[in-house]
């Protein structure tokens, strides 16, 4: 007997806190969703494995790259496997004043900035860096084993963990675009990092979100999240989900099983089990969906955030792949339309083999 057909259905999201509308008459199949704009495959082609002319990212045109600021391995005298280096066209400047503090305010026996409201211009510092995830032009964070995906991971938290140290730093947002239309303006593999002098109104608002989940529940939303209809795999470590609420179809978080506020702080054996975890996820999109273009943000916690913050601060990392345009809608009411359930999203991915 055939299954009725799903009815739209809203659902609201505990991290985020956004409204989002499940409309599977909008879509076809959820299996025959596929991206109609695919990245370019730079590992097809006779001669792909050679250095592009234009591509400054590849090995032996280290000196046409912005300053660098450390490499993987260390020594100089070893061919190097990932460089972070500074953004030849920052969005933020590191070589300009750093603006003035907002004066604090007690809230409950604790000194907090106070953001005023009302329109407001400050100077435009800040740390823009740029990760270059392997020396091949032809090989993408995915074609990487485990091992790795663990480096780079590992090479974001270094950074992380220095720009912590500046005083006027109060958030450092870790991505990924891959892809032309996800806002990649390079195709060679690699990330980025801005480090800011105030905390974004998003990050705030995910922590508002989830404070008030943890004030009813006496639990941190992402610790609560069990089910298994929207899990996608699990290892030791970390669980991959498409979130009860996705607000994109094929969305993934990737969530750390033990309640962990700040990813800065991930040792070795934890970034292997990501690495590998990532690896497999970005491999289940890219066959799925046809190599679309994708985002990935790491949604850590600010630095410096008070202790008794800490127990509904939980970190973790989502893939958007992008599949469709943003509308009026969306853009004006700040609810997003999603065509396929999670549960179907998720049942896909997790029954997907990678392996051949």
């Amino acid at each position: 007997m055939a299954e009725a057909p799903r009815t739209s259905e809203a659902r609201r999201d505990a991290v985020f806190g956004r409204w989002v509308v499940f409309s599977p008459a909008r879509s076809r199949r959820p299996t025959d969703l596929k991206s109609h704009n695919p990245t370019a495959n730079p590992s097809s082609g006779p001669g792909a494995d050679a250095p592009k002319p234009s591509c400054p990212f590849c090995a032996g045109r280290e000196s046409e790259c912005a300053p660098q600021i450390f490499r993987v391995p260390p020594d100089d005298a070893l061919p190097w496997r990932i460089r972070v280096i500074q953004n030849l066209y920052p969005a933020l400047r590191r070589d300009i004043e750093p603006p003035p503090a907002p004066e604090p305010e007690v809230v409950d026996g604790e000194a907090e900035a106070e953001e005023q409201p009302g329109e407001r211009a400050v100077r435009g510092f800040g740390f823009h860096d740029v990760v270059i995830e392997t020396p091949r032009h032809d090989v993408r964070l995915w074609d990487l084993g485990a091992e790795g995906v663990r480096d780079v991971l590992l090479a974001y938290a270094a950074r992380v963990r220095q720009l912590r140290e500046h005083p006027a730093v109060k958030y450092v947002q870790v991505f990924k675009n891959h892809g032309a239309s996800a806002g990649a303006s390079m195709a060679h593999s690699h990330s980025q990092m801005l480090g800011t002098p105030f905390v974004p109104p998003s990050v705030t608002s995910r922590l508002n979100c989830m404070k008030g989940f943890f004030d009813r529940s006496g639990n941190c939303s992402l610790c609560e999240i069990r089910s298994k209809d929207i899990l996608i795999s699990k290892t030791p470590y970390f669980s991959a989900i498409v979130p009860f609420a996705a607000s994109y179809p094929f969305e993934i978080w990737i969530i750390p099983q033990q309640h962990l506020s700040y990813f800065h702080e991930i040792d070795e054996a934890k970034a292997l089990d990501l690495g590998s975890l990532l690896k497999t996820m970005l491999q289940k999109l890219s066959k799925q969906l046809n190599d679309p273009p994708f985002n990935f943000m790491i949604h850590s916690t600010p630095f410096g955030l008070s202790s008794s913050c800490l127990p509904y601060a939980h970190w973790f990392l989502q893939i958007v792949p992008q599949l469709s345009v943003i509308g009026g809608f969306e853009l004006g009411s700040g609810c997003y339309i999603n065509p396929v359930f999670p549960e179907d999203a998720a049942k896909i991915l997790r029954e997907l083999d990678c392996s051949t």
